[in-house]
């Protein structure tokens, strides 16, 4: 297998305890153990990260630009989605 033909893998790091993880770049390899190991040493040399995930990328799904009104605005019949016509209790602060 050459170089060329290893798939590719997405590199996401976890800088801190408690925080997301977060893309850094991407890696090949010619299999999972081995994009681990490549994005540890690329991409943690100067002990940046606690927590690395590699995912390769013909494995990642994605919404389609095109559609992004239809995908990600609200359905307006569904108005239990919009908390705005609840009654706040008292004693209950509003932020």
């Amino acid at each position: 297998m050459s170089k060329q033909e290893w798939p590719l893998y997405e590199v996401f790091i976890r800088s801190k305890a408690g925080l997301s993880h977060r893309h850094a770049g991407s890696v090949h390899a010619p299999d999972d153990q081995m994009a681990l190991d490549n994005a540890r040493d690329t991409y943690t040399r100067r002990s940046e990260g606690v927590s690395l995930w590699v995912v390769r990328s013909d494995q990642i799904i994605a919404s389609d630009p095109a559609e992004n009104s239809a995908f990600f605005e609200p359905a307006e019949d569904k108005i239990y989605r919009h908390p705005t016509f609840y009654d706040i209790p008292d004693g209950v602060e509003n932020l």
